[in-house]
């Protein structure tokens, strides 16, 4: 079976966007210049990399990246100050809170806090 080892996202501005994922999530940057950096998110990292030109960047709603936090409030005020713009409200599933945060290159990042009352429900019921 294969497994996932990173993603890359094409973007005009590598440092700002190692600068968002470092000060904005806490993810630790391993290597980082003008025109190429990784950025640790546990499993799987993510590569950034820099084009000449938007067209190459296909800035949208694709890929979207998922992050677990434990404070989505502190994570979006972060990201926000880091370059960020939330798009659209903080949802309140049962399972916990979610929200859409725009990076700076344009790529969309998922925030999901897991509903902490609702997990210890479930460890109970085990």
């Amino acid at each position: 079976m294969a497994r996932l080892r990173s993603i890359m996202l094409l973007m005009l501005d590598v440092p700002r966007t190692a600068n968002f994922f470092r000060e904005g999530l806490g993810c630790k940057v391993v290597m980082a210049d003008d025109s190429f950096a990784e950025v640790q998110t546990g499993e799987v990292n993510i590569m950034l990399k820099s084009v000449q030109s938007i067209a190459e960047s296909t800035k949208g709603y694709s890929p979207f990246l998922n992050f677990e936090v434990d404070d989505i409030d502190g994570a979006i005020s972060r990201l926000i100050y880091h370059g960020g713009s939330l798009d659209g409200p903080i949802k309140y599933p049962a399972h916990g809170k979610v929200a859409a945060v725009q990076a700076p290159c344009g790529h969309m990042i998922s925030l999901f806090e897991p509903n902490s009352d609702l997990l210890t429900l479930q460890s109970r019921l085990k």
